[in-house]
């Protein structure tokens, strides 16, 4: 039943990404609150699965690569480099997705950190109009919000676990002694 309830934590986060990813890209602000939100979903998730299986290692993992990438981050954002909000969301996002999937995640972030980049650096390939005209504002400012990325890459990572998750649990009949 924890295993419900936990895959239940990770889809709850995916709309709080996605509100995270477009008031990122609108305000260029990460809100605090939101961060907070993610945190107590993040951590309650890997904590159910431990309760569950009696391991503590993944939840451990999450809270070292967390702890790891903001210490890493940190002096960025000293330098002015990577946003406060950016810091602490990439801090809470291994929580998020756990320790296993922490090598999907990076690859999905690099993948749409050069999207997004492309995309703010090289405007004039995007159709005309508003979204157009602000993505030369991004550009003119020098500012690329990585929030977009870095929730894009937690939804889409989280959204792989959750499928994962449920075929594993249909194929050994975990779904059923559930009902």
């Amino acid at each position: 039943m924890l295993l419900a309830e936990s895959l239940l934590l990770k889809a709850l986060a995916i709309p709080l990404l996605a509100w995270i990813a477009w008031f990122d890209f609108t305000t260029r602000k990460i809100a605090n609150r939101d961060v907070l939100l993610l945190l107590c979903l993040g951590a309650g998730s890997p904590l159910l699965l431990s309760l569950q299986s009696g391991s503590w290692w993944d939840m451990g993992l999450s809270t070292m690569a967390g702890i790891l990438l903001f210490v890493a981050l940190f002096p960025f954002w000293a330098l002015g480099k990577i946003g406060a909000g950016d810091v602490k969301l990439m801090a809470v996002v291994p929580l998020l997705i756990g320790g296993q999937s922490l090598i999907l995640f990076s690859v999905l972030l690099l993948v749409f950190a050069v999207v997004t980049a492309a995309v703010v650096k090289i405007p004039f390939m995007l159709p005309q109009g508003a979204f157009r005209l602000y993505v030369q504002y991004l550009d003119r400012k020098g500012v690329v919000p990585f929030g977009v990325p870095i929730s894009l890459a937690t939804i889409c990572t989280i959204v792989f676990e959750i499928y994962k998750t449920l075929v594993v649990a249909t194929s050994s009949g975990i779904l059923d002694q559930l009902n």
